[in-house]
């Protein structure tokens, strides 16, 4: 069982506001001491908070319900009811928080400590000493406090990396994240080896560093579903700078490219306007003669050949990369 999770529906409520309180002031000396009632407290907020310990949404997998605390009535003496305890809901950065009906986006968290209020608690009741006028000084009444929010709310991740690895099962991507970075992705000679995003952190000078993200494998049809689809299209909307990749395997390179491009094209037009470069990968498997003839044919397009497993040309397409970034 795959312990990604990148999106949960749940159900969130907040706390009702306490009631005011009706109360009259009622000493041995004070016999008419006039209204005291207090006022109630505030219900809690549901509150999402973002975590950079956490990479999916997994932990709320078996929450479905979460609910915040309401808030006390008031009492006499002018003392107002407790506030209710907020439920605070921890999410990786990069999550979106949709209305489960409409599929609009609310908010979403991209920093460590972030809290955005996804919904407010419900006011606290007046008590009745609020109602005291010089025509009703004794007033039998108070505020209600306001109802709970409610509702169902879609939880989607998108991962946050600056580079985003696109291409077909079995391209080398893996392969590169794990050399470039401390990452390990499972790595094996067939498709679909990597089913879910791995992300790794690559060094580059001066302690400088780039976050890159191994998008499980595109095919033909992904945009509208196929395979994979859409699960992890998405995750490639939040990078900086794609890099598709294609094995110098592949009889023609340039189609291969093009058939990733437009399914990108198809699932988001925005995406195809990011940087990118042309990787094509385990050039140790063909002569420079192939290497000239591709090159030929992609003309001016940004490309690059690199062999990870032996290192070639890595350092080249690091410094390439932090020029577009």
């Amino acid at each position: 069982m795959s312990r990604f999770i990148d999106s949960i529906r749940i159900f969130c409520q907040t706390g009702k506001g306490g009631d005011g309180a009706v109360h009259f002031r009622r000493e041995k000396f004070v016999p008419k001491g006039g209204p005291d009632g207090g006022n109630g407290g505030k219900g809690g907020d549901i509150v999402i908070v973002g975590d950079a310990n956490l990479w999916t949404l997994l932990h709320l997998r078996y929450k479905k319900h979460i609910r915040a605390e309401n808030g006390q009535s008031g009492q006499g003496s002018l003392k107002m009811g407790k506030d209710g305890n907020s439920a605070i809901i921890k999410v990786p950065l990069g999550t979106v928080v949709k209305d489960d009906e409409t599929n609009e986006p609310i908010l979403e968290v991209t920093k460590d400590g972030e809290e955005k209020i996804l919904l407010n608690g419900g006011r606290g009741g007046k008590g009745n000493t609020h109602f005291k006028s010089a025509t009703h000084q004794a007033p039998s009444f108070a505020q209600e406090g306001q109802k709970a929010q409610s509702g169902w709310w879609r939880f989607e991740l998108k991962i946050l990396a600056d580079v985003g690895l696109v291409g077909f099962p079995n391209a080398g991507k893996s392969t590169l994240l794990s050399v470039l970075s401390a990452a390990r992705p499972k790595i094996a000679d067939y498709p679909f080896t990597t089913l879910t995003p791995k992300v790794g952190v690559v060094p580059y000078y001066d302690e400088r560093s780039f976050v890159m993200a191994d998008i499980p494998g595109i095919i033909e049809g992904s945009a509208e579903g196929k395979g994979l689809g859409h699960r992890f299209l998405k995750h490639i909307e939040r990078n900086s700078v794609l890099l598709y990749m294609v094995s110098i395997e592949d009889l023609d390179v340039k189609k291969q490219y093009n058939i990733l491009f437009n399914e990108l094209k198809v699932f988001n037009s925005d995406i195809v306007f990011k940087n990118s470069i042309l990787v094509i990968s385990k050039c140790d498997m063909a002569d420079k003669e192939m290497h000239k003839e591709i090159t030929k044919e992609l003309g001016d397009f940004p490309h690059i050949f690199i062999s990870a497993w032996d290192k070639v040309r890595l350092e080249k397409l690091k410094e390439k990369i932090w020029e577009l970034l």
